[in-house]
């Protein structure tokens, strides 16, 4: 299913982008225009020349970005082109599209792998503790909190921190934004580590707000429902201890539907949001994403799609395999 599932997500959007009104042909014609001081204007919406702009030029533009051939085809070319991994080159920074991914590979790599470990080692004990705890104080005290922090986007979470502990904030503790400091190559190597997690807490912190409640919860349920099964009577009828029956016997079980989450560790490459990105200015795949989107960038909006894609395809078949090995009852045939 992933290649008439990878064709449907490309041929939308790739249709769409198409089709909306102020495209790059648009831009450049508006540009064309102010800079040449001719005096007609152009058709925000289907981006025709409505004034005495030279055909010559007009044609230039059109072939240049290829709305010179129907839709269609510009489809069969481009999805040609892709398949010898020519991504095209960006109108906005006219380089490869691949070339732009991959340079920001290393920052949406390493915010990825942070915020999905915390994710886990925070949400799972806290799940369990819960679900030990049910009914309680703190059950319900944490679910508030696991709830608010879900239901406010990271995004704006991300700016409040800004404004509280950014610089210039009453609470000056950390940067307003960046992944590194400027001087950074010149620092010692102890001074690099400080530094890398001086630019990485507040973004981090925005990143996995809003995972929080969903492992936690899943987890939490998970382990109420392996508490109540027959096998977990018999290991207390044993004599065992609470912590031993919990952690060898009712965790153990519990994680086989958790389990199947790290299969979307593939997509941790396109981990980061893209307002988080932008309102930290973190350079990374997200604020190359926003940009591409602002500019329409149609090539680089493109490319981020088709490799988000795919990670995202490889790991739902990645999450069944896990699936499969954690839990024997499961067989594919």
């Amino acid at each position: 299913m992933i290649i008439p599932t990878f064709l449907g997500i490309t041929i939308i959007t790739f249709f769409i982008l198409q089709i909306v009104p102020g495209g790059p042909l648009e831009i450049e014609l508006m540009k064309f225009r102010y800079g040449s001081n001719f005096g007609g204007e152009v058709s925000s919406r289907s981006g025709n020349i409505t004034n005495n702009i030279p055909e010559s030029a007009l044609k230039e533009i059109k072939e240049f970005y290829g709305f010179d051939k129907p839709i269609t085809t510009r489809y069969i070319i481009w999805l040609g082109n892709l398949l010898k991994f020519n991504f095209g080159n960006s109108y906005v920074y006219s380089e490869p599209v691949l070339k732009l991914i991959f340079s920001r590979f290393p920052v949406s790599i390493y915010f990825g792998m942070i915020g999905f470990i915390l994710t886990y080692i925070v949400c799972v004990p806290l799940g369990v503790l819960k679900a030990v705890r049910n009914g309680s104080k703190f059950d319900f005290v944490s679910s508030v909190i696991v709830f608010i922090g879900y239901s406010t986007p990271g995004w704006a979470f991300g700016a409040l921190l800004l404004i509280l502990f950014g610089g210039g904030s009453f609470w000056n503790v950390f940067p307003l934004g960046g992944f590194r400091s400027d001087d950074f190559e010149a620092m010692s190597f102890f001074q690099k580590i400080f530094d890398q997690l001086y630019h990485t807490i507040l973004p981090v912190t925005a990143y996995v707000i809003s995972n929080f409640a969903t492992l936690t919860i899943l987890t939490k349920n998970s382990v109420i429902e392996n508490l109540s099964q027959d096998y977990i009577r018999t290991a207390f009828a044993k004599g065992l201890s609470e912590k031993r029956v919990i952690l060898n016997h009712a965790l153990r079980n519990s994680l086989i539907p958790i389990s199947t989450g790290l299969g979307h560790f593939l997509s941790l490459i396109l981990a980061g949001s893209f307002l988080i990105e932008k309102v930290f200015n973190i350079q990374g795949m997200g604020l190359l994403g926003y940009n591409s989107i602002i500019n329409r960038d149609y090539p680089v909006i493109m490319g981020i799609l088709v490799i988000s894609s795919l990670l995202m395809l490889l790991g739902n078949i990645f999450s069944d395999i896990i699936y499969a090995i954690a839990d024997p009852r499961i067989k594919f045939k």
